[in-house]
């Protein structure tokens, strides 16, 4: 028996906690990437035929370096939020849907520091 009134348990944010929150973090992150995204095809499209020494150069830019961070940021984390709502929904035992979310969390830090690491290595050198 809990002693919570039936207007704070009406009140509460339900079983996630946070559902506006992911939701609205998703589409920003979605709505980032839609510019990011196309900018950072595109250029690398055109620099397919390039010589090394002219995409090295491209990359060394402060805001190339830059919006190419903010585009692996924004698409790991964008990955990650869409991964966890994945198996918040589809994976009924707990100890697995946790755990697939921290591996998600995980390989998807590694993943982008790895990414970030290497833009600033071309960048600083």
């Amino acid at each position: 028996m809990t002693f919570e009134a039936e207007l704070h348990a009406a009140q509460g944010l339900g079983s996630a906690k946070s559902g506006l929150r992911h939701w609205l973090v998703q589409r920003i992150t979605a709505a980032l990437l839609i510019p990011l995204g196309v900018w950072f095809v595109l250029f690398f499209i055109l620099l397919l035929t390039a010589p090394f020494d002219v995409a090295y150069g491209w990359l060394s830019s402060p805001w190339t370096a830059s919006l190419s961070i903010l585009f692996i940021i924004s698409s790991f984390y964008h990955g990650y939020l869409g991964m966890q709502v994945i198996w918040e929904d589809y994976v009924s035992r707990e100890t697995l849907k946790w755990a697939l979310i921290l591996g998600t969390k995980l390989l998807s830090i590694v993943a982008a520091l790895l990414a970030i690491v290497s833009i600033l290595k071309i960048f600083i050198s």
